[in-house]
Formats: structure tokens, C-alpha cells, sequence
């Protein structure tokens, strides 16, 4: 997912949530139904905008009544919502996973790339989303989605500082930007004239180039 554009943030950024795992059979199912509208959401946003779609939409495509989805959600902005900063929160952990079990840095920056092509092939309409509705979104949203990903952009940037010692942070931070527009531009680039490019052909592609001009030279041209 391309960040966010940046914005200066106060220090009381809201969160993504961080409830436990269910563990009786009604908070289960409730969990699950959650997680359909949300998976839902992502595909109705995707395709139509959300502005263009209803509460009574997303019900139906998650098999309940538009009514019901107020027992998990108080409006549309608010499954926006939860989508972009749980997603923005995912990518975020998951950075930081790939950093703390990878002591060398180039092997590292190898499976943070690897991490966000996986992101980018498993959810394409998440990132439409982010990048069409993202205004959408409250203030408040906005800022916590913008710090997350502030954040994630500066896992790349600290790994990329180990591999390039004397390249400056802000030129790191630039290959950081230009790699997830290139690996995100997944959703428009693996189809081709309404066929869609096999995820076999395209993971290994995007991960050549995206390695590609994370490591190039820079040193300036004779």
C-alpha cells in the first residue's frame, strides 16, 4: 500500500484496535462476520468507490441484513475506516517481524520486499481503496493511518541505512517511497487488456525489480 501523503502528527494518533482473539463460539462467530463485511468492504470499495456503496451493500455481500451491520460497525466510514488503519498496523508488525528474526541487513531488505509483494498480490483492492478513498476517511483516521505508515516507511529506511552507510536518509527514504509505488502498482499492472498476469509470473518480476532499485549505485554518473 503507498503511504499516505505525510502530515504532521500530534502525539494522540488513534490506534489500530488490538482485541484478543475470541474464544466462545458466539464471539467466533461474530469475529468471523466482521471479518466477511471487512473482506467484503475491500471488494465493494474497489470496484465501485465508497460513496457508491451501501450499508445495505456490504450486508448483502457478507450475507447479513444492512441493519445487522451495525451490530459491528456505527457507519460506512467506520468499515473504511477499520480496514485502512488495521491494514496499516499489519504492515507495520509485519515489518518489524521481518527486521527482528533477520540479523543481516541485505537478507532483511530481500524479505521485506518479499513481504510487501505478498501484501500487494493478496490485496490489490486494499490498496484501490487507500489510494481512491483514502479523503474519505476522518481526521483522525487519516492521522493514525498516515503515523502507521510513517512508521512502516522508516523500518525501510533503517535497513536500507545498514546497506547504504553513506547514502542520506532522505535519499533512502525516496527508493523507500518509489519501491511501494512500484510493487503497489500491482493492481493495475498484472492485467493487461482485462487479462490478469499469473501471481507466478508477476511475484518473481517485482521482486527483481524492486531489489533492483533498492541496491543501484549511488554513486553520481561519470
Amino acid at each position: 500500500m503507498q503511504p499516505a501523503p505525510a502530515a504532521e502528527a500530534p502525539t494522540t494518533a488513534t490506534q489500530a484496535p488490538t482485541t484478543q482473539a475470541p474464544t466462545t463460539q458466539r464471539g467466533k462467530a461474530k469475529e468471523n462476520r466482521r471479518q466477511a463485511l471487512l473482506s467484503a468492504a475491500a471488494s465493494l470499495f474497489a470496484a465501485n468507490g465508497f460513496n457508491r456503496v451501501s450499508l445495505e451493500d456490504l450486508g448483502a455481500a457478507a450475507g447479513v441484513s444492512g441493519p445487522a451491520v451495525y451490530r459491528h460497525f456505527p457507519g460506512k466510514q467506520a468499515v473504511l475506516a477499520d480496514l485502512l488503519v488495521t491494514v496499516s498496523q499489519e504492515l507495520l508488525d509485519g515489518g518489524r517481524q521481518v527486521v527482528e528474526r533477520t540479523a543481516d541487513p541485505h537478507a532483511a531488505l530481500r524479505q521485506l520486499v518479499e513481504f510487501q509483494v505478498d501484501f500487494a498480490l493478496g490485496k490489490p483492492d486494499v490498496i484501490r481503496v487507500q489510494d481512491r478513498d483514502f479523503t474519505n476517511l476522518s481526521e483522525q483516521d487519516q492521522l493514525a493511518v498516515r503515523t502507521l505508515q510513517r512508521s512502516y516507511v522508516e523500518v525501510w529506511v533503517d535497513i536500507l541505512a545498514k546497506v547504504h552507510p553513506e547514502t542520506d536518509a532522505a535519499e533512502l527514504r525516496m527508493r523507500a517511497h518509489a519501491t511501494f509505488g512500484l510493487i503497489n502498482s500491482t493492481p493495475h499492472s498484472v492485467r493487461s487488456h482485462g487479462r490478469r498476469m499469473a501471481a507466478g509470473v508477476a511475484r518473481p518480476l517485482l521482486e527483481r525489480m524492486a531489489l533492483a532499485a533498492l541496491m543501484v549505485d549511488d554513486s553520481p554518473a561519470p
